[in-house]
């Protein structure tokens, strides 16, 4: 079974000709640079920078990014295959460091000057640097208006200071897209600036040892007086709440795809084994035990995907689905989070074991309910609209 298989119909409704060829060369590469590898980069904590270099001279990087700023251009289903095709290497982890350009150059992309699109975008796109986003702080996560890193205005320079931590790349970032508090408290008091790691005062702390996501660099960063010149701010001065409501829509759409891949693999690596394990003299999908699990499994992934499918579709006719996204999030995730319980049951004690595809799936699923918005905020914001 394979993504799709029993919807093309709706693969045709959303996916043209040259998201399919996209699909096809990707699928290619992943299946030979990167599959192979993934449990020896797994176990080193990280990918190789080449890597990195070598699917940005392919134009990977650039997805979804205007052509003129060095990107590949392409919509929002072309980057809901980049995310589905990367995330059947099976690391979640590894995909999510690979594409954290992705919601650490919108905020640069959509509303920073020429000159920072070619200082802070280019370079990333074309391998030579990479990019994090600076949000999340040891105080909240997702209490996203009450951050507390500052950034005081000092002539021609903000003066920074603070932390932030659980920051995907952090480790190995150039670049980080951060968020500050240039004004009062609240929502109407937030800037963004790019900092860059060589800035003094810029420390990057230990590497942080996660549940999942291992293939994943995730780092505490200090800053201590650094002096970061205001051409870095993005967009208007105490204007970034916005823009960090504007960036969290299509990093949880995409958190939608990772949760829907994820339990679709899930379900494949179930099928494969249940055809092949033999107990009590006969195979397991002749249980009838076994064969309806699969097939709830099969029903609710489909169910999730139309609905994530739907929602991109609004969105890339520029039609606000604040709401719809969020609904989407947590029930992709509440699907990936039974599809990969389920698999590890159906695998038995084989299911616990590093060596299978299903254990690392386990694990790395669990992040996907709190990253970018956690199941709790999700119903918040959707409350708002149905209550």
């Amino acid at each position: 079974m394979t993504v799709g298989a029993s919807t093309s119909n709706t693969y045709q409704e959303y996916f043209g000709k040259e998201h399919q060829l996209f699909r096809k060369a990707l699928r290619e590469f992943v299946k030979k640079e990167i599959t192979p590898n993934v449990t020896e980069w797994e176990e080193a904590g990280e990918y190789p920078r080449k890597l990195y270099e070598k699917m940005a001279d392919l134009g990977y990087l650039g997805v979804g990014i205007p052509e003129n700023l060095g990107g590949a251009g392409g919509d929002v289903f072309t980057a809901i295959v980049f995310n589905e095709e990367m995330v059947r290497c099976g690391s979640t982890g590894l995909v999510s460091s690979i594409a954290s350009f992705g919601i650490a150059l919108p905020p640069i992309v959509i509303h920073g000057t020429p000159t920072q699109h070619e200082k802070f975008v280019k370079p990333v796109l074309a391998g030579k640097r990479m990019s994090a986003l600076g949000i999340t702080e040891p105080s909240g996560g997702s209490d996203v208006a009450n951050l507390k890193t500052t950034a005081v205005r000092d002539g021609d320079h903000y003066v920074v200071n603070g932390s932030k931590t659980f920051i995907t790349t952090g480790v190995r970032a150039e670049q980080l897209t951060c968020a500050v508090r240039t004004g009062g408290e609240g929502a109407h008091g937030i800037s963004f600036l790019v900092i860059e790691k060589d800035t003094p005062g810029y420390k990057v702390g230990r590497a942080l040892k996660k549940m999942g996501w291992w293939a994943s660099d995730t780092a505490e960063i200090y800053f201590d007086n650094c002096r970061v010149p205001v051409e870095n701010r993005i967009g208007e001065e105490n204007k970034g709440f916005y823009i960090i409501m504007e960036n969290f829509q299509m990093e949880r759409l995409m958190l939608c795809v990772m949760a829907n891949t994820t339990a679709q693999l899930a379900l494949e690596e179930s099928i494969k084994y249940a055809k092949s394990r033999e107990v009590f003299g006969k195979r397991l999908n002749g249980f009838q035990v076994t064969r309806h699990k699969l097939v709830d499994m099969a029903t609710l992934v489909e169910a999730s995907r139309e609905f994530t499918y739907r929602v991109a579709a609004k969105m890339n006719a520029g039609v606000d689905q604040l709401k719809e996204v969020s609904m989407a999030k947590n029930f992709a995730c509440q699907v990936s989070d039974k599809a990969t319980y389920d698999a590890v049951q159906i695998f038995g004690g084989y299911g616990f074991m590093r060596e299978t595809l299903v254990e690392r799936l386990y694990r790395d699923n669990r992040i996907l309910s709190i990253g970018g918005g956690t199941t709790e905020i999700m119903k918040e914001i959707i409350s708002g609209y149905v209550i």
